[in-house]
This record gives structure tokens, C-alpha cells and sequence, in this order.
């Protein structure tokens, strides 16, 4: 599926949402909710295509695959929690969403600690 696609999707779906707000909101939010996980799951079957990439270039650079792994999760986190906090804002629970994307960014902050323990101890090599 390309991008015009789901954009085509994406956009079909909150026209009918909003048509459908004003009878029945919680239908316009099942709608919606419908349609990104649609896309979501699209957009994971490009997921390969990344992956493969991102392995040609870890060779190219000589890098752990550890590091390119972890990359990959924040990537992964980022986009679920900002998924999950869209869809709590668009049906009103902009503090629901706000407190999932706070769990999003200390998600990452834990994911990413291994990598700057590395990084310092590499600087540590240096400098001592």
C-alpha cells in the first residue's frame, strides 16, 4: 500500500467520523480507531524493508547489532505511544494522552540507558 492509499484511507474515515459525530460519537471514535490500526498494520509490512536496511548499514559502519536493535525499539516505542495518545486526545482524554506519552518518553529513556553506558565507557577509555 502506497502513502497516497492510506492518506485516501486516513482521510475517508474522518469524513465518515465526522458525519457520524453527531449521532453517535462513540461510533466516530471506533471509526477512527479502525482506520490506525489499519494503517499501523500497513505500515508494518514496510517493516522488513527497515530492518534489512538498517543491517546493510550496521555492516557498512561496523556497529553492534545491539545498538541498531535498540534504535529500532525507540523508533517502535515513539510510534505506539504517539498512536495511542492521538487516539486518546481525539476522544477527549487529552490527560490519558498526555500521561501515555510521558510513559513513551521514560519507555525510551530506559531502553536507551545501556547505549550511553557504553558510550561513556568509551569516552572513559579515552580520557583515562
Amino acid at each position: 500500500m502506497t502513502i497516497v492509499q492510506a492518506a485516501v484511507l486516513g482521510i475517508a474515515a474522518v469524513a465518515l467520523a465526522v458525519q457520524l459525530k453527531p449521532l453517535k460519537q462513540e461510533y466516530s471514535i471506533y471509526l477512527i480507531l479502525t482506520a490506525g490500526i489499519v494503517i499501523a498494520f500497513l505500515g508494518m509490512s514496510r517493516l522488513e524493508l527497515i530492518l534489512e536496511t538498517a543491517k546493510t548499514i550496521g555492516s557498512y559502519i561496523n556497529v553492534k547489532n545491539v545498538y541498531l536493535g535498540t534504535l529500532l525499539k525507540m523508533v517502535g516505542i515513539t510510534y505506539i505511544a504517539e498512536f495511542a495518545s492521538g487516539i486518546c486526545k481525539d476522544a477527549g482524554f487529552s490527560a490519558l494522552g498526555t500521561q501515555v506519552e510521558m510513559f513513551g518518553k521514560l519507555s525510551i529513556l530506559a531502553v536507551s540507558a545501556p547505549v550511553l553506558l557504553a558510550l561513556l565507557e568509551t569516552l572513559q577509555v579515552f580520557v583515562g
